[in-house]
């Protein structure tokens, strides 16, 4: 499945584990929350980078306490039309301040795509290469926006606002 990190075509870091394989010492995984809440010290703990599978119907604040030490945390978006998952990973961006990659999975949608960096999302698993090539060329389209959001962008009345302080400090 493709993937588009930062705006590009990426090769996948992380290894999706079954719930019931072996789980490697080393190297990136990327596990369901089921497994990982069975024994989340020891997997966030682990010598290589963990990552979750995080379902849009479960409570972020479940995966709160182990924030720090997850490398990824997948969103699922099971169909196009429930966007939960925008809300989870504002939470995580804006209210818990999570720095690790945000991936988008599921039914994720070109159209969707903006919305979804806004959100805070950088990481996306797209069904086609054409969808990634789509995905990498609307990330560079759009550079000004209104709304605040967690994806660290100022608005444009806040850039204005710079604009003008900086003009009248010049004077």
């Amino acid at each position: 499945m493709p993937l588009v990190r930062n705006g590009k075509i990426a090769g996948d870091e992380f290894v999706h584990v079954a719930d019931d394989a072996e789980i490697p010492g080393d190297g990136a995984i990327l596990i369901s929350s089921a497994r990982f809440l069975a024994d989340a010290e020891t997997l966030s703990r682990r010598a290589g980078k963990t990552g979750v599978i995080w379902p849009n119907n479960r409570d972020v604040d479940d995966l709160v306490p182990y924030l720090d030490r997850l490398a990824a945390v997948a969103l699922v978006f099971p169909i196009f039309r429930d966007g939960r998952a925008y809300s989870q990973a504002r939470l995580l961006r804006e209210r818990h301040s999570y720095k690790g990659e945000l991936r988008a999975t599921g039914q994720v949608l070109r159209d969707q795509f903006v919305f979804m960096l806004r959100a805070g999302f950088d990481t996306f698993e797209v069904r086609k290469e054409s969808d990634a090539e789509a995905f990498a060329q609307t990330a560079k389209r759009y550079s000004v926006f209104y709304q605040p959001t967690g994806d660290g962008r100022l608005t444009a009345l806040h850039r204005r606002m710079q604009q003008r302080h900086s003009e009248s400090a010049g004077q």
